[in-house]
């Protein structure tokens, strides 16, 4: 917007120098990325994920997803279409599987316990083998069996 006047319009303003803008606590936070071993972007999350735990049953990474007395929710953001749910036999009974797949060739990356949309349940669970840091290369133990 132009104004007529010579004094200084109402409608300006000043952009701050890049130089002089102090990090925020959020933005100073190395985010990692993760791709499906197809290529697509899938994941990009505040953690790597060797370093989070891992579940006994299936080697799945676990990923906090709300908040609660025992931890904090890593901070996340999934790209990857929901499927059908499965029901697996497990030790004890059963377990529901509410499947997360890669929008590009379909395959399972992660999955929850309760139905979409993702972060609805206390955990996500990537599974093991299915994402790599490097787009276009299979990760180590991509093809390893599960038990």
């Amino acid at each position: 917007m132009v104004c007529s006047s010579s004094q200084p319009c109402c409608h300006s303003f000043v952009i701050p120098d890049r130089c002089s803008a102090q990090p925020t606590p959020s933005s100073a936070a190395a985010l990692r990325v993760y791709y499906c071993i197809c290529g697509e972007f899938i994941l990009v999350i505040d953690k790597s994920l060797a370093t989070l735990p891992r579940r006994k049953t299936d080697k799945a990474i676990i990923m906090r997803t709300q908040d609660s007395e025992a931890g904090n929710a890593r901070v996340f953001k999934l790209n990857a279409v929901p499927d059908d749910p499965i029901l697996l036999s497990r030790q004890g009974g059963y377990e529901p599987q509410y499947r997360f797949n890669c929008p590009r060739c379909n395959l399972a990356v992660g999955y929850q316990s309760s139905p979409p949309p993702v972060k609805s349940a206390p955990f996500f669970y990537i599974l093991p083998g299915a994402l790599t840091q490097n787009q276009g290369q299979i990760p180590q133990g991509a093809l390893d069996e599960v038990v």
